[in-house]
């Protein structure tokens, strides 16, 4: 496992020293603060999992939450192209922002002036950034790359083996499941097959080496378009 030292050497520090560190929500891809790291920081963040700063007010380590309790729990870090900003993804624990807001970034620019909003901006791919994060997972199964059972099996990898008909079936099974839930199932049913349903079309799509992205392009394509009309210019 790499060190916070032997990571800190191939990253490009400002002359003070620190890295811009971009905080997001690692579900939801909600840009939740920003924040700057030296090696002792990245240090920390690393060893504890929770997001840890340099302060340049304090000149001193900052561990975010350590007091109030509003921590934010290390899920994955990334770096930009150039080596010099880092990307984290965290998930919150409690409001990321000192006012009390679930992300600093909650003021919106309009017509030269700032607006605040409630709830702090929330980007329009937040889902696809989860979609396209469980995508390329599922590509690195068909690559034959990674495994989360202890067995050493793939679920995925086993579901594309099988092909289109096994996929179909299980896509059929979900779909009834759906079905079912929302005729008077609980709201927690519903989002469970309703991502179960997601997921197996996420493997179907694999299969035919087709992307989610070619499937959000079909929609912006009928977005603003009534579905009755849209339906009528396919003949269906």
């Amino acid at each position: 496992m790499a060190t916070a030292g032997s990571l800190w050497v191939q990253l490009r520090p400002a002359s003070d020293g620190l890295v811009p560190a971009i905080v997001q929500h690692a579900h939801t891809g909600q840009v939740l603060m920003l924040g700057y790291m030296n090696e002792q920081a990245l240090a920390a963040t690393l060893a504890n999992r929770r997001v840890t700063f340099w302060s340049r007010s304090r000149n001193e380590l900052w561990e975010k939450g350590l007091t109030s309790g509003n921590t934010l729990n290390l899920v994955d870090l990334a770096t930009d192209c150039d080596n010099d900003a880092l990307l984290v993804l965290a998930l919150p624990k409690g409001p990321t922002c000192h006012t009390g807001r679930p992300s600093c970034f909650y003021k919106q620019i309009a017509n030269g002036e700032l607006h605040e909003q409630d709830e702090g901006l929330r980007p329009d791919t937040a889902v696809g950034t989860i979609i396209n994060r469980v995508f390329a997972t599922i590509l690195e199964r068909k690559q034959g790359l990674g495994t989360t059972s202890p067995t050493g099996k793939s679920y995925v990898r086993s579901l594309l083996t099988k092909g289109a008909s096994k996929i179909g079936e299980k896509l059929r099974e979900e779909a009834g499941e759906l079905a079912d839930a929302l005729a008077d199932e609980t709201d927690d049913r519903v989002d469970s097959e309703a991502a179960d349903l997601l997921f197996h079309t996420l493997v179907g799509l694999a299969l035919r080496d087709r992307h989610p992205n070619d499937v959000a392009a079909v929609l912006a394509a009928r977005h603003g378009i009534s579905g009755i009309d849209e339906k009528a210019a396919r003949g269906q």
